[in-house]
């Protein structure tokens, strides 16, 4: 059952910005003055973080693809908790990287180390973990082939 934000107001209408970046995407020249962009800013889903973003991601790439750019990062919100995204634009935003796949790769990382623990502390003197190829350990770990080898009659030979 869905659940909806009681409107107060006669005739109120509370927009959700997630229906809207399908269109948004093909039209982002609408996205800037949308009541669903105001209304989500008010929600606080859209941050300051994300407006700093877009700022330079309009600079960098102009208007229309930056904000393109935006929306695509937007719609990562639909994979990716909403702390993880923001992590991912402020992350991106230090390092310069204003394309949506460099934030979603941040976000991912910050989602990763959300939920790793700590890595095991290495004492003096041990040596480093060495890593082997996938193929090699496939390749150790086959079964014995134990059919019998294969043979050519003499009429073929």
């Amino acid at each position: 059952m869905a659940r909806h934000e009681r409107m107060i107001a006669k005739g109120a209408v509370r927009l959700e910005l997630d229906h809207y970046l399908e269109v948004l995407v093909r039209k982002p020249g609408a996205f800037p003055g949308s009541t669903a962009l105001e209304q989500a800013r008010s929600a606080g889903k859209f941050t300051p973080v994300h407006d700093a973003w877009w700022t330079q991601a309009m600079k960098i790439h102009g208007e229309r693809d930056g904000t393109r750019a935006l929306i695509e990062v937007l719609l990562l919100g639909r994979h990716m908790a909403h702390e993880h995204v923001v992590a991912g634009l402020a992350a991106a935003l230090r390092a310069g990287a204003l394309t949506a796949d460099a934030v979603a790769l941040e976000a991912r990382k910050a989602a990763q180390a959300e939920t790793e623990t700590a890595p095991d502390v290495r004492t003096l003197g041990q040596p480093p973990a060495t890593v082997t190829s996938l193929h090699e350990w496939r390749l150790a770990h086959l079964p014995p082939d134990t059919r019998p080898l294969p043979s050519v009659p003499a009429s073929e030979a």
